[in-house]
């Protein structure tokens, strides 16, 4: 297994190779998200006026939103070393072990994906998260026994975009959970603004709230589509972002006016368009757009359903009266998704009247 990152203060780097970070240093930075901020201060001040780590902390929500850059934080808080892994590369009890055995006091541990720990691992984590002691085996066999590793106190930080799949006594261990919402346009602006700055790029507040209408509330988009626009700018347009270079930008790289980028169109076209209007199976539309039915319903049907253009029903997906205006399209007459019922109910065989 690969040592954890492990990095003082939490300074953690969330920009491209040889770029300045971009991720916010301390809570004062940190945009958006004002009850959970509102939150972390205080347990981190109680924390501090007792001399002792802050709880376990687990932070939910989908990709994008500031999980990794609030671990950041509450060590830059606390002025502790972070020690960074992933759920996915604890493959091994012993392989945990070694990372709890050689955090100080006060260290944060985070550990991203921690849904996708696998269950030897979580079976560690119980004492070593309750009692900070950690239970190692020695000897196989019958002259096997078990002792106990007092670990300084320390914190641990999860972040997960299933919670679902967190098993109740690893989420109950956590002595804070949050979850983090998708983030307002005007907050989007003011990322991208501080962002634009930190990267030495002039940025109009018009550009700025451009771009942000075309993030999908993810700072992460926000940034990422900043980086673009800025390369836009800077062969096309001076260098300068304001609001017409930013749609122009965004337009080039196939970002419409409310974030959609090409395989969200196609997703949409085959809904409306390819098939009609009639429900879909989600392999039959994996295969029509060329992505993993995996693809398609993690990372491109959230946003869609969010936004009203995509319903699940029992006989498959349906695209909205919304997404059939957002491609300029008419639904067809005598739709038959229309006749699937508002609870997504499946239609009686004895219900001759459909």
């Amino acid at each position: 297994m690969p040592d954890p990152e492990r990095l003082v203060g939490g300074g953690l780097n969330a920009g491209e190779p040889d770029e300045p970070q971009l991720r916010p240093q301390n809570l004062d930075e940190f945009v958006g998200q004002p009850k959970l901020r509102e939150h972390l201060s205080i347990l981190l001040e109680a924390a501090q006026a007792r001399e002792e780590s802050v709880d376990h902390l687990l932070f939910a929500g989908p990709p994008g939103l500031g999980k990794t850059s609030l671990a950041g934080i509450v060590a830059q808080e606390q002025g502790s070393v972070l020690s960074v892994t992933s759920g996915p590369a604890l493959e091994r009890a012993g392989d945990v072990a070694a990372i709890l055995t050689n955090l100080g006091p006060g260290d944060v541990l985070f550990i991203d994906e921690i849904h996708r720990l696998p269950r030897a691992v979580e079976e560690v984590l119980y004492p070593a998260m309750e009692d900070f002691q950690l239970d190692i085996v020695i000897g196989k066999g019958p002259s096997a026994r078990t002792i106990r590793l007092d670990l300084p106190r320390f914190t641990m930080i999860g972040a997960t975009t299933r919670t679902g799949l967190l098993a109740g006594p690893l989420r109950d261990r956590f002595g804070f959970v949050a979850r983090l919402d998708y983030y307002t346009a005007d907050d989007l602006a003011s990322i991208v603004q501080r962002s634009a700055g930190i990267l030495g790029v002039p940025c109009e507040r018009s550009g700025a709230v451009e771009i942000a209408r075309r993030s999908r509330g993810t700072p992460r988009i926000a940034n990422r589509l900043l980086r673009r626009v800025r390369d836009f700018a800077q062969v096309r347009s001076g260098g300068v972002i304001d609001h017409d270079t930013a749609r122009s930008g965004l337009d080039v790289f196939e970002v419409d006016r409310v974030g959609l980028d090409k395989v969200d169109r196609r997703i949409l076209t085959a809904l409306c368009a390819t098939f009609g209007g009639q429900p879909v199976g989600l392999s039959t539309l994996a295969v029509t757009v060329g992505e993993e039915p995996d693809t398609v319903e993690d990372v491109y049907e959230p946003y869609l359903l969010q936004m009203g253009y995509l319903r699940r029903t029992q006989r498959g997906r349906v695209g909205t009266d919304a997404a059939f205006e957002h491609l300029g399209l008419h639904r067809p007459v005598n739709d038959p998704s229309q006749k699937v019922r508002p609870d997504d109910s499946a239609v009686s065989l004895f219900d001759q009247s459909q």
